[in-house]
């Protein structure tokens, strides 16, 4: 139809021009035509836009991309959000906190590690459930000196070894150190229901509830039964929380509230587990996290992504690297391929047969294992985020050259016989020249042809390996590595607005991309159009 087009505004022109050429006066003078009658000649580059615009679904292919370099570049700046900003929520969440265990078993201490050692506990409790108060092990005697039936002191050649006893001597400050002496000392005190008691040179009190105070009133450490002890290894509970456990235990209860020194009010929640015979304690308390998978709302159109980040601000930012590695990977190659293919059309010759054989290495090369190789090489050298982008746009650009190559020897080969470029060699123009003032921009709508082509398959091809974990990483965004968190299948089926708009707005921008190639070579050449 473009074709009828043409040829009917080529026959207007015609006729227009031989009736120009009769427009002259009764006296055989001609005159000039006024501006509305003049012809208008169009130039080479006005006929293949004209021709472009003629095709709606090229205008809309652009129409597409126009938008989407404004939603990735200006939409980023817009944005009252950061690409790596991150949001919190608060939320009740219940913790392991503490296991809790009645004692019910001999525990012990040691004073002397040569005469104490493991193998002589099992002998004390032995001779403790026997009702003995000496054994002998390994030719060495012991006493047992019974202050209750839940503790005993162990002896051994007239000084005193180790203690066995079901009560612990438990410090109040994770800094405090307690001695052998002073809880052998707490210990008599506590069974024989003394309240006050001497410990290196010391004396402290001790309350009914087994509390140690010193002289100052300052409480050093207290004796219970009961063993508290905390899930992680750097939280330390006061002697009040721990009677609040215990007094949860005693009593039954499955719950109860409890306000810290520092303010913070939570909820502990007990429950007896029948195989270690002790309670396992929940902590439940509002707590600062990310705001994981937030659902499309007024403050983040989107939603939230797994780190609690915008999903809109997101996609602009990763539409902006997911472009610019695209346009920057197919200038590289376009750039080899034009310089290798011009030197080899051109010259021909064993110069065109060196560098042919490079480009079927080229072809040859594996291009997905070899960036799979790379990219482990930079997980192994921890190569930062940014320096990734720059490596993947040189492998990307470097390895899609020979194409270029191919297409522009083969236009160059063809022109380099036509008349103008005789007329270049009798001029004695420079070879370099010839090449590129008067062959390569005869190649140029080929070439664009092929590069907008090719932008879409390298945003997918970016799109794949940092789908992989092999392009782009944290904290930069890309399409592809939105997408990625959809390797969870739970994600995948609750989460829609991870993954649909990174995938239509990747499907969106390749499919414009190839709209607007194909449009672009029905105007270059309406000959090739069907």
């Amino acid at each position: 139809m473009d074709d009828m087009k043409d040829k009917k505004d080529m026959i207007e022109e015609i006729e227009s021009s031989i009736e120009a050429a009769k427009n002259t006066n009764e006296t055989g003078e001609e005159y000039s035509l006024s501006d509305d009658r003049r012809v208008k000649v169009l130039s080479p580059g006005q006929l293949v836009a004209k021709r472009f615009f003629r095709n709606r679904l090229a205008v809309t292919g652009m129409v597409i991309l126009l938008a989407m370099f404004i939603f990735s570049f200006v939409g980023g700046v817009l944005s009252p959000y950061g690409e790596d900003q991150k949001f919190y929520r608060v939320d009740v969440q219940a913790k392991d906190f503490a296991g809790i265990i009645h004692n019910e078993e001999f525990r012990y201490t040691i004073a002397d590690n040569e005469l104490f050692k493991s193998s002589v506990h099992a002998q004390a409790l032995k001779a403790i459930i026997q009702g003995n108060d000496s054994f002998s092990y390994n030719g060495n005697d012991y006493t047992l000196e019974k202050l209750s039936d839940d503790a005993y002191v162990v002896s051994s050649a007239g000084h005193i070894v180790g203690i066995a006893s079901k009560e612990l001597v438990n410090p109040s400050s994770p800094d405090t150190k307690l001695s052998f002496d002073f809880t052998l000392a707490a210990l008599r005190a506590k069974t024989g229901g003394e309240k006050t008691f001497t410990a290196e040179g010391q004396e402290y009190n001790m309350d009914e509830e087994g509390v140690i105070t010193d002289a100052s009133g300052t409480e050093i450490a207290y004796v219970s039964q009961y063993i508290v002890k905390a899930v992680m290894s750097d939280v330390f509970f006061s002697r009040e929380l721990k009677n609040q456990l215990i007094a949860a235990v005693e009593a039954g209860e499955e719950s109860f509230m409890y306000t810290d020194e520092d303010g913070v009010t939570a909820e502990y929640i007990l429950k007896y587990d029948a195989a270690t015979k002790g309670w396992d304690v929940k902590q439940e308390i509002d707590t600062k996290v990310f705001d994981t998978y937030s659902a499309p709302s007024k403050a983040h159109w989107l939603g939230t992504d797994r780190n609690g980040m915008d999903m809109m601000t997101r996609l602009m930012y990763g539409g902006r690297i997911s472009l610019i590695i695209g346009f920057i990977a197919v200038f590289i190659e376009t750039i080899i391929g034009v310089i290798m293919g011009g030197i080899a059309g051109y010259f021909g010759g064993w110069i065109d047969g060196l560098i042919m054989r490079i480009v079927d290495i080229f072809y040859c090369i594996p291009g997905m294992p070899f960036i799979i190789i790379v990219g482990a090489a930079m997980d192994a050298a921890n190569t930062p985020s940014l320096t990734r982008i720059i490596y993947l746009m040189l492998i990307l650009g470097v390895l899609g050259w020979a194409g270029v190559a191919r297409l522009v020897r083969g236009q160059i080969l063809s022109l380099r016989e036509q008349e103008f470029m005789t007329a270049t060699e009798a001029c004695g123009i420079a070879p370099s020249r010839r090449i590129f003032r008067h062959l390569i921009p005869n190649v140029m709508p080929q070439l664009i042809v092929y590069m907008t082509m090719g932008l879409g398959s390298m945003i997918i091809t970016e799109a794949t390996l940092s789908f992989l974990g092999l392009g782009v990483r944290f904290p930069f965004a890309s399409w592809g590595n939105i997408i990625n968190d959809v390797n969870d299948t739970f994600v995948l089926t609750n989460y829609w607005f991870i993954w649909i708009p990174a995938g239509v707005l990747l499907l969106t921008t390749v499919l414009a991309f190839n709209i607007v190639g194909d449009g672009l070579r029905d105007a270059f050449d309406p000959k090739m159009k069907r």
